[in-house]
This record gives structure tokens, sequence and C-alpha cells, in this order.
């Protein structure tokens, strides 16, 4: 369009859940679900498009860094960060399913080394996919890291160690803090 100045000041950024908009108002007849196929269409070509014009790791990396900033809103937006630990999980778990995020099960916590293994199984990112040789749920290791910062004031180092696409039945992370 001919004569469109886009003023930085309000480009859309996502500082809060809230800054996403009026869904239920502004898709009154389509509501507020989309199917999973298009939201991996968007990721998908994102990643794409960014290991075509870069390389792979620098799109893994930004997809992570996206799904920190999301992880990192969710959890300020969505979660109760003054619960214990155990009941604070238990919340993720449920909002993960109410979302239709995904199924989150902790399989081990260890407290004294700060060390966690999770399980998210129907994930938005990878579940149905065809095997690929390599783990793909870089967002998804982003978002789990986000959260866990803003919950325990700590940044954590979060590695997908089993994926859908490698074969797996369930996306399987190693989450560390590395302090």
């Amino acid at each position: 369009m001919e004569g469109l100045v886009l003023d930085e000041e309000k480009d859309i950024n996502f500082v809060s859940w809230a800054e996403l908009g009026d869904i239920i108002t502004g898709r009154p007849n389509l509501g507020q679900m989309v199917p999973v196929a298009v939201y991996r269409a968007l990721q998908y070509s994102i990643r794409h498009v960014l290991s075509e014009e870069f390389d792979k790791e620098f799109a893994n990396r930004i997809l992570f860094k996206a799904g920190k900033l999301v992880g990192e809103k969710f959890c300020q937006d969505l979660l109760d960060v003054n619960l214990p630990l155990t009941e604070f999980f238990t919340q993720l778990q449920n909002v993960l399913v109410e979302q239709k995020m995904g199924i989150l099960r902790i399989e081990k916590v260890d407290m004294e080394k700060m060390e966690f293994l999770l399980t998210i199984a129907e994930d938005l990112d990878c579940s149905g996919l065809p095997f690929k040789d390599s783990v793909v749920c870089n967002f998804d290791e982003g978002f789990l890291a986000g959260i866990l910062k803003v919950y325990m004031g700590k940044n954590f180092d979060v590695k997908e160690i089993d994926c859908w696409g490698t074969g797996d039945r369930v996306c399987r992370f190693l989450v560390n803090n590395p302090e």
C-alpha cells in the first residue's frame, strides 16, 4: 500500500498475553481454536525460511528464544508463581491441557542438583510427524526454560533428548540449572 508507514512504536510486540488481543470479539464466528496443522505450517515455514536465509542452528536458536519469550509471558500471565513446586507443576499440567498444548508429565525432580526430567505428549510441535533423524522441539525447549525462569528466578538449560520426530511417542526434556 502506497503511503503506508510502519511506526515502530506502534508495531505489534509480544509484551503480555493480553496484548494478543480480544480474540473472542475479533473472531465471533470462528472462535479462538485453530487446527494444529495451521500452527505447524506457521512454525515450520518460519523454521524453513530462517534455515535457508541463515542456517539450521540459527533457526533453532531463534525458535528457542521465541519459545522462551512465550514461556515467560505464559507463566507471568496464566500461572500462579507463588505456589509450592508440586502445586505449580500440577497447575502447569492443567493449564497446558486446557490450552490444548500438550500433556506434561514430571518424571524426575532433583532439587539438590536443580534437575528435572519432563515429558510432553501430544505436543503441538511434533506429535504425529513423520520420523526424522533429529529432535525438532526447539520452541518447546525455550517455552519450558521461560516458564521455569519466571517461576524459579533462575536460568535453565532445557534439552530435548527424545522426540516424536526421532521415533519416540513423547518428547522428553532434560532440564538443569547451569549455575
